[in-house]
């Protein structure tokens, strides 16, 4: 079970609820032993960090793994394009 780290917490974040809802965290909470913040963010923080997580990472093929370490390997030269790209940006400096 993940653990909930002992930091202060100083930020807020406001959430509207139903009477209903805030109960139903209120006993879910209590049965857990916890105040309600820390029952949410027990819960919450895990999934946060999977949605976060599948958006930052990408995933190759073993086709497209092969592909890119290739290419690192032996890079291909630069296209006029991106050459004249690369002068416009030095000029600038």
């Amino acid at each position: 079970m993940p653990t909930i780290p002992t930091t202060t917490r100083d930020d807020r974040i406001e959430l509207r609820t139903t009477k209903e809802e805030k109960h139903l965290l209120a006993a879910a909470a209590a049965y857990e032993r916890l105040d309600v913040t820390s029952f949410i963010m027990r819960n919450v923080l895990p999934t946060a960090r999977k949605v976060v997580d599948r958006a930052e990472r990408l995933v190759l093929s073993e086709r497209d793994t092969e592909r890119v370490l290739a290419l690192l390997e032996k890079p291909p030269a630069p296209t006029p394009a991106l050459l004249a790209a690369a002068q416009r940006r030095l000029a600038r400096l």
